[in-house]
């Protein structure tokens, strides 16, 4: 039995097709229309000795994709006997308490709606929706996604939506994303589970997280033993090797701002800036717009590169192209969906289908291709 053929759309540099990579999947379509991310995600692949994907590296706007042969690929897949799935992010500004809030009419959140309509003229067997809490909490924006999920469930899919936790993963970071996932075939729509999970239902926040302590430079502080050290800041950073990492000198110099360095203490992210991370306990949420990059938790200047890939819970092969600009760098690396919770969405679904009545068969296929046409 092989894994199912995957779509990608709003692949930013990879991070979420890299989860559904290493469980098996295979990636065979790339869709990103910002030139500098898919850099980064073509750079990522060729460092990590991972084949270019079958269909190509798409940089045409989602809203001008070739149809035709978008429709080509997918029928060809079917035909080899494969499922196929769509996965993507669309960008979220629009729908972020902390970002334009412009919801559907936003040009970002056109976007959202130009992909589950991909969905719905394509029908692969199963799809994936990642995006902000924001669309799923705000009233305004709930009314959109209940629209979209109506427009997904007419065209003959059976939804399963949950608001999940990066950390529920075992990634080092409080990130709160919603995940729309839907399945075609009835045989593959019934009792989907939320596996994959290391900490479910929150857990993660139940223990003694340390709160705030003095900041010193290079200073020295142990671990509580109460507390899981995979979640924790310090791990990841010696886990993927920070300081020898290719991106260890990618970090924004301070022209100014040297004495708020000194004197946030260890853990207070309490503000909007200058939130500093304390290394026993997991990262508020990565998200670097405006080049507001967290404090190193025990050193007198902003997180690296490198860093910020650990906080994501990238595997430490994985890297971003020298030549890319700081702020695309951490733009790209705040855009993502954390390595460790793509992986076990991944797993989610491929646990799933193996349960499921489906057959791989290429006469299943051809029957599945035929029902939704």
């Amino acid at each position: 039995m092989t894994q199912p053929s995957v779509f990608s759309f709003f692949s930013g540099a990879g991070f979420l097709d890299l989860g559904f990579e290493t469980e098996g999947y295979d990636v065979c379509y790339v869709n990103e229309y910002y030139v500098p991310f898919f850099d980064a995600y073509k750079h990522s692949r060729r460092v990590m000795n991972i084949p270019p994907p079958r269909y190509g590296h798409d940089d045409t706007s989602i809203a001008d994709l070739d149809s035709g042969a978008l429709a080509k690929n997918v029928t060809a897949e079917k035909e080899r006997g494969q499922l196929v799935g769509f996965i993507g992010g669309p960008p979220c500004p629009d729908f972020s308490v902390g970002g334009k809030n412009r919801g559907k009419d936003g040009e970002n959140g056109k976007l959202s709606e130009v992909y589950i309509n991909l969905v719905c003229d394509h029908k692969p067997d199963f799809f994936l929706f990642e995006n902000v809490k924001g669309l799923y909490r705000t009233k305004k924006h709930r009314e959109f996604f209940e629209k979209m999920k109506l427009k997904v469930t007419l065209a003959g899919y059976t939804l399963h939506e949950r608001l999940i936790n990066a950390i529920e993963y075992g990634a080092p970071q409080d990130r709160d994303r919603i995940i729309l996932v839907g399945f075609l075939d009835k045989n593959l729509s019934e009792n989907f589970e939320w596996t994959g999970r290391r900490y479910p239902d929150r857990t993660a926040f139940e223990y003694d997280w340390p709160t705030t302590d003095v900041f010193g430079a290079n200073s020295d502080m142990g671990i509580k033993n109460t507390i899981p050290s995979e979640l924790c800041v310090q791990h990841w950073f010696d886990k993927n090797d920070v300081k020898t990492h290719a991106n260890a000198r990618h970090c924004f110099q301070p022209r100014a701002g040297l004495l708020r360095f000194q004197t946030v203490a260890e853990g207070d992210d309490s503000k909007k800036s200058y939130k500093r991370l304390h290394r026993w306990r997991y990262s508020p949420t990565a998200a670097y717009g405006n080049n507001e990059v967290h404090l190193h938790p025990y050193q007198e200047r902003r997180i690296t590169v490198a860093e910020a890939l650990a906080i994501q819970s990238l595997p430490k092969e994985f890297e971003l192209p020298s030549e890319m600009t700081l702020s695309n760098m951490f733009k790209t690396v705040g855009n993502g969906v954390p390595y460790m919770a793509a992986q076990g969405l991944a797993r989610s679904i491929s646990e799933h289908v193996r349960t499921s009545d489906a057959s791989y068969s290429p006469e299943h296929s051809k029957s599945r291709q035929s029902a939704a046409a």
